[in-house]
């Protein structure tokens, strides 16, 4: 798909189902249509009305009853492809089987493997549903383009306001959509996380403005990252034998305090997606006492994580997409769930409690780290954001979906690489 762009969809019937939050299946829309698809689009709340007011269906039936709404729609519309964005919330994954049964490609969206200037578009599935190769030896074969990557710049305000706006008319619609079940709690207070999450980052800017420079000097390879996820994150929930974020700060601060050297400490940071949902700090202040961990162990949020990772001695994540900026700067990585990445040669494979001191020989294979994420970013990325828009691309949507190739310029506004700027 990504090798032709969007002039893949020509003369296509798509059915696009629900979007992140925000304006942009609106904008793809437009794009679609001007390379010469029929665009067909489902809404089932209030907030998704909000962003796609016009030319829409809209179900508000029982969930039981969505796949038979969604089969009679495809026959009805000769619909070829499906596009949605997170395969594995309950609307998108009971829709699988019957696009199979129909010869129905569906498209994925998913926030980019490789952040802030990536997202990702996958067919059939993204993250452990990938059908991304698991082993070294099928992307020791992959020849590296250079590409060209635009960065989008700072993408946080544009999604704040877009989530409270749609976490807000969700709430408000729950009178029209009485059966649509979100995979958040939906509450009268259900868009105040979002209020919240902007004023703890303005708080925790202030009040850990030190905290980054005594880690990058005090502790210069001397710290382990642990980055949390969204605690309501498909990734914990379905692809991990972790279930939680709180089994997994407890799993990693037990052996930690076991097995780890006491010239070491461990740095958690929190989500930034997650700041205004849930905070850790009772947890972890208990966790610490009870293994006698006092001044071995930070929890931070909003650090420059790229600074981090060239700091670390290692980084433990279950499957975050964090995993595979750490390889990409070279910094042993331990993996506990289930990710694309976990592959001998880019992360360790021994035990966690063997990791606190073996860190230092699990150096990711600079040559395979290579590969694979040009091989990655050819087949599953697009140059964007959902949230901000690349402006004068030519597309509606604003990503760029045609891989340019690495040129020599000297345009202010475009970042060069062989592979990918953080």
């Amino acid at each position: 798909m990504l090798t032709q762009g969007l002039a893949y969809f020509k003369n296509k019937n798509v059915l696009m189902l629900q979007g992140p939050v925000g304006p942009f299946f609106w904008r793809l829309r437009k794009d679609l249509q001007r390379h010469g698809a029929n665009v067909y689009k489902v809404n089932f709340n209030l907030g998704d009305w909000l962003f796609y007011p016009f030319k829409a269906f809209f179900y508000k039936g029982k969930m039981e009853s969505w796949p038979e709404y969604f089969n009679q729609l495809c026959k009805t519309h000769q619909i070829t492809h499906v596009i949605l964005f997170g395969d594995c919330r309950a609307i998108h994954k009971s829709i699988h089987a019957l696009a199979n049964d129909h010869h129905i490609e569906v498209c994925v969206f998913e926030e980019g493997y490789l952040r802030p200037n990536h997202v990702t578009f996958e067919r059939h599935g993204v993250n452990h549903n990938s059908k991304l190769p698991r082993k070294a030896s099928d992307y020791q074969k992959h020849e590296i383009d250079r590409v060209q990557v635009i960065d989008v710049g700072n993408t946080y305000w544009y999604m704040v306001v877009s989530g409270f706006l749609y976490h807000l008319f969700l709430w408000v619609g729950q009178f029209f959509y009485r059966n649509y079940r979100h995979h958040r709690k939906i509450g009268f207070l259900s868009f105040y996380p979002w209020i919240l999450s902007a004023y703890r980052k303005i708080y925790f800017g202030f009040t850990e403005r030190n905290v980054q420079d005594l880690l990058i000097t005090q502790h210069h390879k001397r710290f382990f990252l642990a980055p949390l996820q969204v605690s309501s994150d498909s990734q914990i929930l379905q692809h991990s034998d972790i279930d939680s974020m709180y089994n997994y700060i407890e799993t990693i601060v037990r052996s930690f305090a076991r097995n780890g050297s006491c010239d070491d400490v461990l740095v958690i940071k929190h989500h930034s997606m997650d700041r205004g949902h849930v905070n850790y700090k009772s947890l972890i202040d208990y966790l610490t006492t009870r293994y006698f961990l006092h001044e071995r162990v930070f929890y931070i949020h909003d650090q420059h994580l790229p600074t981090l990772l060239s700091h670390a001695k290692g980084v433990v994540v279950v499957n975050s997409t964090v995993g595979l900026s750490a390889i990409m700067h070279k910094v042993p990585t331990k993996v506990l769930g289930r990710a694309i990445y976990d592959i001998e040669g880019l992360t360790y494979q021994g035990k966690l409690d063997q990791f606190w001191t073996a860190s230092e020989e699990a150096q990711p294979n600079p040559d395979l780290v290579d590969r694979f994420i040009s091989y990655i970013i050819q087949k599953t990325q697009i140059n964007g954001s959902f949230y901000k828009r690349l402006k004068s691309i030519g597309y509606k949507s604003g990503l760029m979906w045609q891989i340019m190739l690495f040129e020599i310029s000297s345009s202010d506004n475009v970042v060069y690489s062989d592979l990918i700027i953080f």
